[in-house]
Parts: structure tokens; sequence; C-alpha cells
């Protein structure tokens, strides 16, 4: 396929406005499944199972079987709604979605339509240049999750070209909330900043009522980014695109940027732009066609007849609301002053998108200065090389753990990053790691001093440089002394030692 023309961002922002529209759908960490008693995969405790195991007669919408709702979802979608500041409908039904759905059994999918649990709302979003956005929420709505498909055969793992392909019903029926917002306007140039914080403090928001694991590379947390143009001054929304399923903050980011120069460059033209999803290549960082986008209409929505509708009683609601987390705004400021952060710290966590990372890690016992340093450093440093996020790289209480074996002498950094690489490539835990490849620091003075005393006897010019005052000769010995001990000893304790048998001052 040929590569698309794209337009000059800058330039394309002259000529056009963008205007995004965003679907996040967080998978919700129920016990079961939303209409089956099935063990829900978005549970930790049932992720990686074999396939076609975690199945019902529901599941795989054999005659018969009926759905019954999950109240635990129930709450947890009530739960969101609160946070996102929508109102919760006193009554909502569910619906049937009809669709070619080679992943659900039954052939639709049970979702809310015209009556949502709940609607109208805002999220307050922080961008890195200071601006605050309020994301206006029109609804978030439960549905369940369709399966999985693997194409087998081809070169790329899409349908197109595979000669087969297998279908896993394990996801089928994973409880989901959709979040939409209503069509965003005023980001101008930080839209794609925008989206990806949006998406980020939907995840915050997740994880932080303890509904969703919300791990993006599991697929527990996916974005849906609709990105249209209009013409400067114009009033009337342009065609919109919608890429479909993009699953981590740099490549929600990275793909709504790319629509802008894309589309712009085709309008700039005179051409059209399809309504379609499209499908965003992580790999080449371009969109490609999917279909085109089908309108409500089309769905066939009905009202689904096995359910009856859900109506919240107004006690719960209240003490849902009673039990509503900090909103993320309001917690960021908290953490700031609490870790003792300056506005440039602190805006580098917002910025990376780990801030609930970093506070994890604090809470399992890392300070705040060291689980900033591996976090936004050495971190994120390999996820980029890697191309994923860096909170699927490693688990906070193992970057906790890194971080107080050196904070007690036991690795050196350069050790740590060793050790830190072994935890990415699944070698186990830090400690696990240091006694496996022997990595600890070398605490034994007497093996230092063995070792100090050979490269002095062979340096006896840098020896007598260092008799006459020239302490900082002693580099050379140094350095002498970490290659002979493998880089684990601690260089400022080899120093203090060099300057100790030389027998100079220490400075």
């Amino acid at each position: 396929m040929a590569r698309a023309e794209l337009m000059d961002y800058d330039k394309a922002l002259e000529l056009f406005e963008p205007v995004i529209g965003l679907e996040v759908h967080v998978e919700l960490n129920t016990t079961t499944k939303m209409f089956s008693p099935a063990p829900n995969p978005a549970n930790s405790a049932y992720h990686g199972a074999e396939p076609n195991t975690l199945v019902s007669p529901v599941c795989l919408g054999l005659p018969g079987s009926l759905p019954v709702v999950n109240g635990d979802a129930v709450r947890s979608s009530i739960s969101l709604g609160l946070a996102l500041g929508c109102s919760i409908a006193p009554s909502s039904r569910f619906a049937r979605k009809n669709y070619f759905y080679p992943d659900l059994a039954k052939n639709y999918q049970i979702s809310q339509y015209d009556e949502p649990i709940a609607f109208e709302g805002s999220v307050e979003v922080e961008l890195a240049n200071g601006r605050v956005f309020d994301v206006p929420i029109e609804r978030a709505h439960m549905e369940e999750d369709a399966g999985k498909l693997t194409h087998v055969g081809g070169s790329t793992g899409r349908i197109q070209g595979a000669e087969y392909s297998l279908v896993d019903y394990n996801r089928a029926g994973v409880p989901l909330v959709e979040i939409v917002t209503k069509p965003i306007f005023g980001a101008e140039a930080d839209a794609p900043e925008l989206a990806k914080a949006y998406v980020s403090t939907i995840r915050d928001i997740a994880l932080s009522l303890g509904i969703s694991e919300a791990r993006m590379e599991r697929g527990n947390l996916r974005c849906d980014a609709n990105v249209s143009l209009r013409p400067r001054g114009a009033e009337q929304l342009g065609i919109r695109t919608e890429t479909k399923n993009v699953n981590s903050f740099r490549s929600i980011e990275r793909a709504v940027r790319y629509e802008i120069q894309r589309q712009a460059a085709i309008l700039a033209k005179g051409g059209s732009i399809t309504q379609e999803t499209r499908h965003w290549h992580e790999d080449t960082g371009t969109t490609s066609p999917g279909r085109p986008k089908s309108d409500a209409d089309d769905y066939r929505y009905f009202p689904e007849p096995d359910l009856l509708p859900v109506v919240p009683s107004a006690e719960l609601i209240d003490k849902l609301r009673a039990a509503l987390p900090e909103a993320p705004a309001a917690h960021r400021r908290r953490l700031k002053a609490q870790w003792g952060f300056t506005d440039l710290e602190f805006q580098d966590v917002a910025n990376s998108g780990l801030l609930v990372e970093l506070e994890e890690t604090v809470k399992a016992g890392a300070t705040p200065a060291a689980a900033r340093k591996w976090w936004t450093g050495e971190i994120a440093r390999l996820a980029n090389a890697a191309g994923v996020d860096a909170a699927s790289l490693v688990a906070p209480v193992h970057v906790a753990e890194l971080a107080q074996l050196v904070d007690s002498g036991s690795l050196t950094d350069r050790l740590a990053r060793q050790v830190l690489e072994g935890v990415v490539a699944g070698e186990g835990s830090p400690q696990q790691i240091v006694d496996i490849r022997g990595l600890a620091v070398v605490s034994d003075d007497g093996a230092l001093i063995a070792a100090i005393d050979e490269a002095l006897a062979s340096q006896p010019d840098v020896l007598a440089k260092i008799r006459d005052g020239k302490v900082q000769a002693a580099g050379a010995v140094i350095g002498a002394v970490m290659k002979a001990m493998h880089g684990k000893a601690d260089a400022a304790r080899v120093r203090e030692l060099v300057l100790e048998r030389a027998s100079a001052p220490v400075e």
C-alpha cells in the first residue's frame, strides 16, 4: 500500500481547525462476565487462560441460554460515571446492537443505546504547557466485549492474506464501559497531546476506583480516536475518521497527529474524506482504511428483550458517590506537595503518564526522588527503545525493590541498570537477578584493598603523584580496581581506600 501524503503539521493548522472525539473502552475487573457466570479474563486472576476455557452457554450463544446482569459491573459503571461528573440515569436499558460479529457467537452485542447508565459529564485534563481543558462527556454506557480472532498465515497478522482464522471466546462477554466524549473544540495544535492526556486521566480514574486493571497492553483500556478537520472560519464539522483500538498513550498521540496531517493533505487538494474506521500501525506510524463507518441506524438497535431496565436506588448512588476518591487534578496537587517536587519535576512525571506507577512505587517503599529517577529515566529509555509504554515493562513493586537495593549500597546505579534489564526480560525480581547473576556490590574491604594494592604496585608513578598531593591521579587506580572487580564495587569507597593506602590526605 502506498504511503499517504502528509501535510506539514503547522501548515495543516493554518488551513484547518482540528476537532476530535474520543471513545474509551474500559474493561471492568469483576470476577465474572457482564451477562454470564464465566470467569472474567479482564481480572488478573484469570488473565492468560487457555483459549475458549473461560466460557459458558451464554458466551457461546447456545440456544436457550439467557443473560443475567452482573450487579458488580453495574455498581462499577455507576462509580465511573460519577467520577466523570455524569448524571446517573434513574432507569437505563440494554439494547441489541446488530452487526456481523464473528467473535460474538450470538451475532449481536448487548450494549446500551439511547438509555445509557451515565450521561452529561466532564473531565478536567491538564497538558504539559499548563493548559487545562474540561473535556465534555456525552455518555458512559455498559456493554459486553467481543471475543478475539487470530488470523493465521499471511505476513501482517490481519485477515487480508490469512489462510484461516481462529476464534477465542474467552473475552466475549467481558464487562465494558464505553466513555464517549462530545466533539472537542479549541485544542488546536495541542489536539494530539490532549487525546493522550485525556486517556491517561481516564486510566487514572479507573485505577483509583479499583474497577479495572487498566493495562493498555492487555486491552483493558482501548481508545477509538475520531478526527475531523474543517476550514478556518467554517461552522460545519468535517467528515470524521475513527482510528480503532489504539492501545498506548504514545500511539494515541501519534495517530491523532497523523490523521490531521493526512486529512489536511487530501482536503488541500480538493479531495474528500471518507467516513470510515482506520487501523493504526505502530511499526510505520500510519493508519490504513478499515470499513465504511456505520451510523446508528445501520446497527438496527432495539431494546434487549431478555433483560429488564437497570434501576439503581438513590441510596446506592449516594453510597457510591460518597466513596469516590479524589479527582485526578486534586490528587496530583496533593502528591506534588507531599513529595516535595518542584513544578518542573512534577511536570516531568505528569508528562510521562506514569503518575500512577510512581505513586505505587512510593507506596512499595521507594523514595519519591528515586521513583521519579527510575521511571522517567532508565525505564522510559528502555520503553522508547522498544516502542512501548513504560508502564508495561516493569511492576512498581520491582522498581521499589531496585531503588532500595541501590539506597542500601547493595547495588551501584550501573549494576542496577543491568538488574533492571533482567527484570524487563522476565528473569525475576531484582533480588533474584542479583543472586542469580552475582551482581551485588563487593562490600568486603579486604577484597578491595587487595585489588587496590595490586593496582598501586603496578602504577608506581601514579602512587608518587598521589603522595605528592595530586589526588586526581587516583582516578587511574580507581578505574583499574573497578575493572578488576567487574564494576561490582562502590567507586566512592574505592577512592577512600586508595587514598588511605597511598597515605595521602583526603580532600
